[in-house]
């Protein structure tokens, strides 16, 4: 992990959470798994104050833990889910254009709090929302319940894993293994929840609710546990990058195409959203018949037409989608990883074409060369030269200075089995990772 790195995640930790917690993510991500002995000792707090701030980071998923088998427990730092709060604005943007303003308000709590329940997460988004209302006007908590369902069932909201029920005889684990089958992760529990959201009191109606509060509770009164209790949601985050993946790939169609071709794309990845798992390469196959039915009803194109579309985006040599077998006209496929194999998972989105202008410590001539090599990607030095147009002498110097950097790589293709210098092809290549390295280094400070 990097010094830039590392201190991005403090800042974001101090920002977000406080200082305490800070001083103990900062420490699980600088020496890595440690039990809370050593953490205690390394932090220079009290242990209750680690304890404190290990359960907000557990419960944001910053932190994992894990029992160790001579009985203690390893706290350990998830360095990209901290990073990735940085797109929290954009998660909650995403779900304002999808499900409007209960659905970003749910997101948005469920950000801010880590996970929560439904009936409570309903509860604060009805009330939220209550009050941008004109007065006499109130949400309902259907409403809001219905769009929780709604991003349920796409897939953008999800269950927690849950510790399993232990039978009273076992011995209790120093630590649970949380699970969640996934047939289960994202059924939403049916509840009947009736109500409207409610205005804030005024000072005065504050106080004495205040006080009312206190009565009732030296009276010995005792609110019933909501029907939910134990059952906590969290946001999906991948499920988020998937749409945000599928986005670029509709406007790649799009610029390389038409907008008819995009429409047919988009129509294809979403009608396998929730099917296709966010690490396959191709969505799951598609008849013609299939999509034709699943298109906008708007959209009028006939059959033919359609079919003439998928003929076309099969053939095209980026290979946006992939047909397979011809009986029944053969089905379809989406290819998710179309893009050439550099782009790395990461917290930013990253891309090479915006690589070059970050070489500007080499000059444009180096960055006409990468560019060069990103499109042609094995070049010998010869061919440099001459499609670059730059003298030997120069490009050579140029080809050198980004191989001492590590931007480009060298392979060797001999032509006899004795690798004899003579006999041997040397080519040029880009080092993706290198290069992508080199950007996100940048997008960190």
């Amino acid at each position: 992990m990097t010094q830039a790195e590392l201190r991005l995640c403090s800042l974001l930790l101090r920002e977000h959470f406080g200082e305490i917690v800070e001083k103990v993510g900062n420490s699980l991500l600088r020496t890595g798994p440690r039990p809370l002995r050593l953490l205690v000792g390394d932090t220079g707090l009290l242990p209750d104050q680690v304890k404190k701030a290990l359960c907000v980071l557990i419960q944001h998923g910053l932190v994992r833990f894990e029992a160790q088998p001579r009985g203690w427990v390893e706290y350990e730092a998830r360095r990209e889910r901290v990073l990735r709060i940085l797109r929290y604005p954009r998660y909650i943007y995403t779900a304002k254009a999808l499900y409007g303003d209960p659905g970003e308000l749910l997101v948005e709590e469920l950000l801010l709090h880590g996970h929560l329940p439904m009936s409570s997460a309903v509860a604060r988004v009805a009330d939220r929302l209550t009050e941008t209302m004109e007065d006499g006007k109130t949400m309902d908590y259907t409403e809001v319940s219905n769009t929780f369902v709604r991003l349920a069932d796409t897939h953008f909201i999800q269950r927690c894993p849950t510790a399993p029920e232990m039978p009273q005889s076992a011995k209790v684990p120093p630590a649970p293994a949380l699970a969640i089958a996934d047939k289960d992760m994202y059924v939403v529990p049916r509840l009947s929840l009736v109500g409207k959201g409610k205005r804030r009191h005024s000072c005065d109606e504050e106080e004495e609710g205040e006080h009312k509060a206190k009565r009732q509770k030296q009276e010995g009164g005792s609110s019933e546990a909501p029907p939910d209790d134990g059952i906590y949601w969290q946001v999906n985050l991948e499920r988020f990058h998937q749409h945000f993946r599928d986005q670029a790939l509709v406007s790649a169609v799009a610029s390389r195409m038409d907008q008819t071709s995009s429409e047919v794309v988009r129509t294809m990845l979403r009608m396998s959203e929730v099917t296709t798992a966010s690490g396959a390469s191709h969505t799951q196959p598609l008849s013609s018949n299939e999509i034709f039915r699943s298109l906008p009803a708007g959209y009028n194109i006939g059959k033919q037409v359609l079919d003439q579309y998928l003929a076309l985006l099969a053939d095209d040599p980026l290979e946006f989608v992939g047909k397979s077998g011809d009986s029944g006209g053969g089905t379809y496929t989406v290819s998710i990883l179309w893009a050439p194999s550099w782009a790395p998972p990461s917290p930013f989105p990253t891309s090479l074409p915006h690589i070059p202008p970050l070489l500007g410590r080499f000059g444009s001539r180096c960055a006409r060369i990468f560019r060069l090599l990103l499109r042609k990607k094995h070049l010998e030095q010869k061919q440099v030269e001459d499609f670059a147009m730059i003298p030997a002498k120069e490009a050579k110097d140029m080809l050198y200075r980004m191989l001492s950097e590590n931007l480009v790589a060298l392979q060797e293709i001999p032509k006899t089995p004795d690798h004899a210098p003579s006999r041997t092809f040397y080519l040029y290549t880009v080092n993706v990772m290198a290069a992508a390295r080199m950007l996100l280094h940048r997008c960190y400070k």
